[in-house]
C-alpha cells in the first residue's frame, strides 16, 4: 500500500526485491492522471519499484497538470513557469520521501516522465542531480526558463538520459526534442536519442527501447 504522502498522491507496483530495490517514478503528462503511464508498468522489469506520481493542479473536467498553460496566449502557448518550479520542488521532496518509506535504492532513482512530466523530470535532474541517476524523458524538452542559472557549476556525472520523440509530434515539435541533445552534451551528461515516425505519443518499438535501456540499470 502507499504511504499516505503530505506531497503527492501516487499509486505504487511493489518489486520482487524486499530492500534496495530500484526505484523509478513515473510523471504523467498535461491533462492525465497517475493511472496513464501506470497502465505499463506490469511490462516492465519487475525489480523495480515503481511509483506513478498524481500532478497537484486539478483540471476541469478532468484530469490534472503539473502548472498551467495558457494555450490562447499570443504566439501560442504560455507556461506557468512559478507553478512548474513549485511542482519542480515538489517533486524534489516527494523522492526523498519515496527512498524514506519504501524498501528502495537512494542511490538508483529513475525518473520517467511523459510530456510535461518529462520537461519536470529534466528540471528535476538539472536542478538537484544528487537525487536521481536515470532519467526517460519521453516527448517534452528542456525549458531553460526553470533550471537553476549556475548549471554549469554542478555535477551532472552520475546522470543519464534517455530520450525519445515523435518525428511528427503536433503538441511539442521535434525541433525543440532536437535541441536537447547538444545541450546535454554541452555539460557532459550521458545520454541517448531517438526519434520515431509518431505524434505526441509513444510507438511500440520506443517501448521497447526505453524497457531495454531501462533494464540494464537496474
Amino acid at each position: 500500500m502507499p504511504y499516505n504522502s503530505p506531497t503527492l498522491e501516487h499509486i505504487v507496483r511493489a518489486s520482487t526485491l524486499k530492500e534496495n530495490a530500484p526505484l523509478l517514478i513515473m510523471l504523467h503528462g498535461y491533462g492525465s492522471d497517475e493511472n496513464d503511464l501506470f497502465s505499463f508498468a506490469n511490462e516492465l522489469p519487475e525489480e523495480f519499484f515503481i511509483i506513478s506520481v498524481k500532478a497537484p493542479y486539478q483540471l476541469q473536467p478532468f484530469g490534472n497538470a503539473w502548472y498551467a498553460i495558457n494555450f490562447d496566449a499570443d504566439k501560442g502557448k504560455w507556461n506557468d513557469n512559478e507553478q512548474a518550479k513549485e511542482s519542480l520542488k515538489l517533486i524534489a521532496n516527494f523522492i526523498d520521501e519515496a527512498v524514506n518509506n519504501y524498501p528502495v535504492n537512494k542511490n538508483n532513482v529513475s525518473l520517467l516522465g511523459f510530456s510535461q512530466g518529462s520537461i519536470l523530470s529534466y528540471a528535476v535532474a538539472l536542478t538537484y542531480p544528487k537525487k536521481v541517476q536515470n532519467i526517460v524523458a519521453l516527448s517534452g524538452y528542456v525549458n531553460q526558463d526553470i533550471l537553476p542559472k549556475n548549471i554549469e557549476e554542478k555535477n551532472y556525472s552520475n546522470l543519464d538520459f534517455y530520450i525519445s520523440h515523435g518525428s511528427v509530434d503536433q503538441v511539442i515539435p521535434v525541433d525543440w526534442a532536437r535541441q536537447t541533445q547538444p545541450f546535454l552534451n554541452t555539460l557532459n551528461i550521458k545520454n541517448t536519442y531517438s526519434e520515431f515516425p509518431v505524434g505526441h505519443g509513444v510507438a511500440p518499438q520506443n517501448f521497447y527501447e526505453l524497457k531495454d535501456w531501462l533494464s540494464k540499470r537496474i
